[in-house]
């Protein structure tokens, strides 16, 4: 009998349960929506780290550089050549980049710390490289003499000097600047390495600690015409390229990566790291291992990928600010609107239903079987609602990643590099190649991608919203009497 007359009043106010469902449907669409968007946003925060720790990474251990240390200076010495030898001169100058160095066994130090399941070490260099052609002038005498004919003694016998110019020499020279980083090959898993993958070649053998090896960025590789089985030079030395690496998201962390043996020798800091990469046990208490490594391990700075993440700016920050502040309560207004609606109009229609009720009761019906009736169609409504809000919401989620708006994400440099003030006359200035960006921008494409908890909470809502309405419907239903009734057929 439920079903069958639940059934017949649901033909009969289509409308009034298309509008309740509709409202409902509204507001459930818009909390999938806005749910998708900050998971997106929150996916895209993940790959902007990702692409400065590597996968894995919760934390990086370094040592800042003192604001009051001296920063050193590249310089560069060349021999003059003859004008026309047409002879090429070329010097390298590597750097530590960013940071003051530890010792290697700092890495030991913080793997023992709690808390924390792998640690590993890495240097990041910058190299400078000056090349080009330096040609010596001549001395050309005025009027063609040979500085000797047309000359006469001085006082004490001292000849004058000769008069003239110098003509011809110069420089013609190239500044190019890049960035190494010296892996530990054999930790494949933790590092900036990570965060690309090989799309040409191989990776290194956890054999090759001391090989004379690289792999290269393939935007550095592209722009040098570089490929797998060439070889580079940095500082005299050459080495194999056996891979070439491209970045999963924004910019690569190195232009070439070497093992960490070979960035030691190549910037004479044997047994040096510049950055710790640290896995935890458990990504919830990154709090406390941060704080036991800083407590134990004395002279460093810790920094989490939460400490990262809130330098983010840029349209990325924007907008996922306003996703989890304005969109959320947009999203809770809009839902708690349509359940006062819904409910309303359940009320409503219940006071045109005085006839029918109160029949119903003459007939023998109580108040609890007209209230379950008057919420068994509120919870039906409500349903409607949800698939009808969960159709849209997919809908506008799929719009979203179709469209997949690129956000840009600004991260605050992590200290200044070596690079000093210009360089002197003639050296065109060394602070642009040498200093690292203050800043880096990376680009992140939005998606919004529909997890099944996401579902649920739309059908917990629907649920929700159908009780409240047969909850206001219910209660004045409950209330009518057999008299009531009487009086409108009167």
């Amino acid at each position: 009998m439920f079903f069958t007359y639940l059934r017949r009043e649901l033909r009969r106010r289509r409308k009034a349960a298309l509008v309740v469902a509709s409202g409902l449907a509204l507001g459930i669409a818009l909390v999938i929506v806005v749910n998708s968007v900050s998971a997106g946003m929150g996916k895209a925060q993940e790959k902007v780290l990702q692409s400065l720790y590597g996968l894995g990474t919760d934390m990086t251990v370094t040592k800042a550089a003192e604001a009051s240390a001296a920063q050193e200076r590249p310089r560069f010495r060349f021999d003059a050549q003859e004008d026309g030898s047409g002879e090429e001169q070329s010097t390298d100058h590597v750097m530590v980049q960013g940071f003051q160095t530890l010792a290697s066994s700092t890495v030991g130090e913080v793997g023992e710390q709690s808390g924390v399941a792998d640690a590993v070490g890495g240097l990041s260099l910058q190299v400078v490289k000056v090349s080009g052609e330096f040609t010596r002038g001549r001395f050309q005498q005025d009027g063609g003499q040979d500085g000797r004919s047309g000359q006469k003694g001085g006082p004490g016998g001292a000849q004058p000097a000769p008069e003239g110019r110098v003509q011809g020499g110069g420089a013609d020279f190239d500044v190019n600047s890049y960035s190494v980083y010296g892996t530990d090959v054999t930790e494949p898993e933790l590092g900036p390495l990570t965060s690309s993958r090989i799309t040409s070649g191989r990776t290194f053998k956890a054999s090759e600690t001391d090989a004379k090896v690289a792999v290269v960025d393939s935007a550095h590789a592209k722009e040098k015409k570089l490929e797998t089985g060439d070889t580079v030079t940095v500082k005299g030395t050459k080495y194999k390229i056996i891979g070439i690496a491209t970045a999963d998201s924004g910019d690569a962390a190195a232009h070439l990566y070497i093992p960490l043996k070979q960035a030691q020798e190549l910037a004479d800091a044997k047994g040096k790291v510049t950055t710790i990469y640290v896995r935890a046990t458990d990504s919830q208490q990154l709090d406390a291992v941060k704080s036991g490594i800083q407590k134990n391990v004395a002279g460093t700075t810790v920094t989490t990928s939460a400490d990262l993440a809130d330098t983010v700016s840029g349209s990325l920050s924007t907008a996922s600010s306003l996703a989890t502040g304005v969109g959320k309560w947009l999203s809770v207004a809009v839902l708690a609107a349509a359940f006062l609606v819904a409910g309303l109009l359940t009320s409503s229609a219940v006071s045109r239903r005085v006839r029918e009720f109160g029949t119903l009761k003459a007939l023998g019906w109580t108040s609890g079987r007209v209230t379950r009736q008057v919420v068994g169609e509120a919870v039906v409504h409500g349903l409607v609602g949800g698939a009808l809000g969960i159709a849209l919401g997919l809908a506008g989620a799929y719009a979203v990643t179709a469209v997949s708006p690129t956000l840009q994400a600004q991260l605050g440099g992590g200290g200044g590099g070596a690079g000093g003030p210009a360089g002197g006359p003639g050296g065109g200035g060394m602070a642009g190649p040498v200093r690292q960006a203050a800043t880096k921008t990376l680009d992140v494409a939005l998606t919004a991608p529909v997890s099944l908890i996401t579902i649920a909470l739309a059908v917990g809502l629907a649920v929700a919203g159908g009780l409240v309405a047969g909850a206001f419907g219910g209660w004045r239903a409950s209330r009518l009497r057999p008299a009531d009734a009487l009086r409108r057929v009167a």
